[in-house]
């Protein structure tokens, strides 16, 4: 089925959700909807003049991480497609669902309401991907899992050999990242950000009150007011490749 839009989803601490609101508003040059929810729990990062494809979540327990919502005309198709490739179902509401891949990393079918305008680059940089950081056991039918769930996507050939990325059809604004990690961990996931200059968009995220975690040859760690962890890479911000490359990560 056809994922007619893409929310990458910021999941935080409850008390601290706030805070990260604050910040990645400021990161994407938006302004914050109401809260809704039975907790108030969600807040969706509103961007003037385009559709919005960030939202922020507090969450009960753990220390958050992101998500995918992918959204779609027919959402219970779109689940039972999902388990059939290997999927689980975390919890059914009105409307929307909460799935496990393989992997265990959580995602969400959620109806499309119509989105279409992907928002602009702002500063030099786009918050345009949710990597999964997926232990070696479960890497390759991750990848398998994945490659059927979101058939359209393209596959272009990876930076690294234990990257797989899938870029969705233009206009989609959030593409997914597969990282084979070196190490038995559970899954887990974060934000990167394409930044057509990553110490420049490293400075500007410092002043924001974001904290350096580490450097590495085509990506920075970074830490957000939260304790998020996402990444900053030297990557396209208009088309997400890296320079002078036709695809890849």
């Amino acid at each position: 089925m056809d994922i007619r839009w893409t929310y990458a989803f910021i999941d935080r601490p409850a008390p601290h959700a706030d805070r990260a609101g604050e910040f990645w508003t400021a990161v994407t040059g938006t302004r914050r909807s109401a809260a809704r929810g039975d907790g108030g729990e969600f807040t969706t990062l509103l961007a003037d003049g385009s559709d919005a494809c960030v939202k922020v979540q507090g969450v009960a327990s753990g220390g958050g991480g992101a998500h995918l919502d992918l959204c779609v005309d027919d959402v219970a198709g779109f689940a039972a497609s999902a388990l059939r490739l290997g999927a689980g179902t975390v919890a059914e509401h009105d409307g929307w669902a909460v799935l496990r891949s393989p992997a265990g990393q959580l995602f969400c079918a959620v109806p499309w309401h119509g989105e279409s305008v992907r928002p602009p680059v702002v500063r030099g940089s786009r918050l345009d991907q949710v990597c999964v950081d997926v232990p070696p056991s479960a890497y390759d039918a991750e990848v398998a899992f994945w490659g059927g769930l979101l058939p359209g996507w393209d596959a272009p050939p990876a930076l690294l050999p234990e990257f797989h990325v899938l870029m969705p059809p233009a206009g989609l604004p959030v593409r997914l990242l597969l990282q084979r990690l070196e190490e038995e961990r559970p899954v887990s996931a974060h934000l990167d950000l394409a930044c057509a200059d990553v110490g420049v968009t490293r400075a500007r995220h410092e002043e924001l009150g974001a904290t350096f975690a580490a450097a590495f040859d085509h990506w920075t760690v970074m830490r957000d007011p939260a304790g998020g962890t996402y990444c900053l890479t030297g990557r396209d911000p208009e088309t997400g490749r890296p320079p002078g490359r036709p695809g890849g990560s």
